[in-house]
């Protein structure tokens, strides 16, 4: 990817975008250049997808056609009304594509019944149907009938529709030539609602939106969110108990439990779904995309779009990139990687935050203008080769605030490094000696570790990802483990594993890693959006963090117990990071047991399943760390 070679083109672009922005927000630019068309497209089965078609009135010359399958509507419906922008970016609006969005089956103006994450169907028969299916017939149909296309099709999308554009790759129409999952879904048992088997509570009310049953066709929603009449998520989950007496809020009669009356439950499937399956059983393996990316066509260039802050689906696009590559060795497929939270990249904003760090100005539209824009152009209306002009890996490093393009991810000159938890709150790259040590803590059931200092409820938790964890690192029941302040660069480029040698006096635990970046006293002040009560001086920044619930830490389809005060091994694989520890800085670890309300209370004694726990299997009980621990990193040399 090209550098910035002068200050003065960087100082123009920036111009240009800010005005582009501007221009965006007061222009009637698709209204005025493109007409809409609405049609039902039959599938295979005879079920008839909606989909919108946004076509430039220049019929002059051809174009691609961009699209986006969604289960969040393809609005606005009916003759006359338009969306204010369409496509990827404002770049790919403007130069003239043809755009088109499809409510996918089960969803708003579709027919059909939708299914959460619908498995994928190998071998299918004449008349069966699957997401891949639909996305072929939909190309098939699209290429035939709509005027002035040019023959050639992408495909995009951000989490959910991101999911159906790594959909869309899979034994792909030969029309497909370029498709873009960003923040894609992989598996939901890794993605959204579950980190390791732990269920994000933190997601309750998003449940509603993906579970409400529906059978016809309709532009308005169906779907309403559970009440919850308090500004504290954190006191409404703890005074709620167990995940059972959620149970009220949704039509579901299936648990052996006694609901309180409530008029306003909601008939949920999902939900039916989470709880009746609580471990990777065949439900949820069956609803995983990564396994079947051996299936994507060479004719397919791909683009894996993510945020390194992104606390709703982080494993989805890493794995997805990591899966192709694997399989597909005469692939296009690259690698973008920014300092993002959810679908940030798509951002219209000139500053980069994610909560209170900031990482810089118009980084979002540099990726748009000379990475997305470019990827589209080449394989939909240039040469289509390999020689896209865009590297194998294009990645910001959150330390230093810059980015960095590399011709593999993780770059080839990486080793694996292991830095040990030693005694007195020290990570050493050498163990303390013969002697391993045992650092104890008490995980109190009632008064467990929030995951944010923010008293609030929020539909879906974001920000918590760079938060400043001095909070965390000063409660008794937080582990600490620290380097000495750095005297050189220390980058990490790829995924970590911690090592974890534990004990527990219970039978069931979870155990919640975090790795941070301890800024020095004198830190900048950088960002005047910062909270009120935060200075940057020593700011401890999340740069990775990951739970795993202890019953799945030899496998995640079988789970088991823990033997009381026993030593055992627990290995918490954390997901890829590329961040610089600047000189000055502190490398510091922290582990605990409860993260909440981002996950639900383990009972810290094991059941069969946690959603069925009763009040009675909730019990405090004492952790313990050993000094043999270590944390393995991916260290840049």
């Amino acid at each position: 990817m090209k550098k910035f070679v002068l200050l003065i083109l960087f100082s123009l672009f920036l111009f240009t975008a800010c005005n582009s922005v501007k221009e965006e927000i007061k222009d009637t630019y698709v209204i005025d250049n493109y007409t809409k068309q609405e049609v039902d497209i039959v599938m295979r089965d005879g079920t008839k997808l909606h989909t919108t078609i946004y076509s430039p009135n220049d019929k002059n010359k051809t174009y691609p056609i961009l699209m986006q399958r969604t289960p969040y509507s393809s609005k606005p419906y009916g003759e006359g009304k338009m969306k204010t922008k369409i496509g990827p970016n404002i770049h790919l609006m403007k130069e003239g594509n043809i755009v088109v969005y499809q409510d996918v089956r089960g969803r708003w103006m579709s027919e059909g019944v939708y299914d959460n994450m619908r498995a994928y169907i190998p071998n299918k028969k004449e008349k069966e149907s699957d997401e891949v299916s639909d996305t072929y017939d939909t190309i098939d149909w699209l290429v035939k009938n709509v005027e002035n296309n040019n023959g050639n099709v992408g495909t995009w999308g951000i989490s959910y529709p991101g999911h159906y554009a790594t959909v869309s790759s899979i034994e792909a129409h030969p029309a497909l030539k370029a498709a873009s999952p960003q923040a894609c879904i992989g598996d939901f048992f890794f993605d959204d609602f579950h980190h390791n088997g732990a269920f994000l509570l933190s997601y309750f009310r998003a449940i509603s939106l993906f579970g409400t049953y529906k059978d016809t066709p309709t532009d308005s929603a169906w779907y309403s969110f559970p009440k919850m009449n308090t500004q504290d998520q954190y006191q409404f989950f703890l005074d709620k108990g167990p995940l059972k007496n959620l149970t009220e809020y949704f039509q579901y009669d299936k648990l052996d439990v006694k609901t309180t009356e409530n008029k306003d439950r909601i008939d949920d499937f999902f939900w039916k779904e989470i709880v009746e399956h609580p471990n990777y059983d065949s439900v949820w393996k069956s609803k995983g995309i990564i396994q079947h990316l051996d299936k994507v066509p060479a004719t397919v260039a791909t683009m894996v779009v993510g945020g390194f802050f992104d606390a709703e689906d982080l494993y989805g696009p890493l794995e997805t990139y990591k899966a192709i590559e694997k399989h597909g060795k005469e692939n296009y497929n690259t690698l973008v990687f920014g300092p993002w939270d959810h679908g940030k990249w798509a951002s219209s904003g000139v500053r980069n935050t994610v909560g209170n760090y900031y990482f810089g100005d118009s980084i979002s539209l540099k990726f748009q203008k000379e990475v997305e824009t470019k990827f589209f152009n080449h394989f939909l209306k240039g040469k289509g080769d390999k020689n896209s002009g865009l590297p194998e890996a294009y990645v910001f490093d959150s330390g230093k605030k810059e980015w960095k393009s590399y011709d593999a991810w993780p770059p080839k000159n990486v080793v694996k490094e292991d830095w040990f938890l030693n005694s007195n709150q020290e990570l050493k790259k050498t163990h303390n000696g013969k002697f391993t040590q045992k650092v104890n803590f008490i995980s109190d059931i009632k008064r467990p570790v929030p995951y944010s200092e923010d008293i609030k409820t929020v539909f879906t938790p974001r920000k918590y990802m760079t938060d400043d964890q001095r909070f965390a690192a000063r409660r008794p029941d937080v582990l600490v483990f620290e380097t000495d302040v750095l005297t050189q660069e220390f980058t990490l480029a790829g995924d970590i594993l911690a090592k974890l040698k534990v004990a527990t006096t219970g039978t069931a635990a979870d155990w919640i890693v975090k790795v941070i970046d301890v800024h020095p006293s004198d830190a900048e002040e950088n960002n005047d959006k910062l909270q009120d009560h935060l200075k940057m001086s020593n700011y401890h920044l999340m740069v990775r963090s990951e739970v795993l619930r202890g019953r799945f830490r030899n496998s995640f389809e079988f789970p088991e117990p823990f033997t009381a005060n026993k030593k055992t091994d627990v290995n918490i694989k954390l997901q890829d990071v590329f961040h610089t520890f600047k000189k000055g800085h502190k490398v510091q670890i922290q582990i605990q047991s409860t993260w909440f309300p981002l996950i639900d209370l383990n009972p810290q004694t094991y059941v069969d399943n946690i959603y069925k726990a009763d009040e009675k299997d909730f019990k405090t009980q004492t952790h313990t760390v050993f000094t043999d621990s270590s944390i393995e990193f991916s260290v840049l040399k």
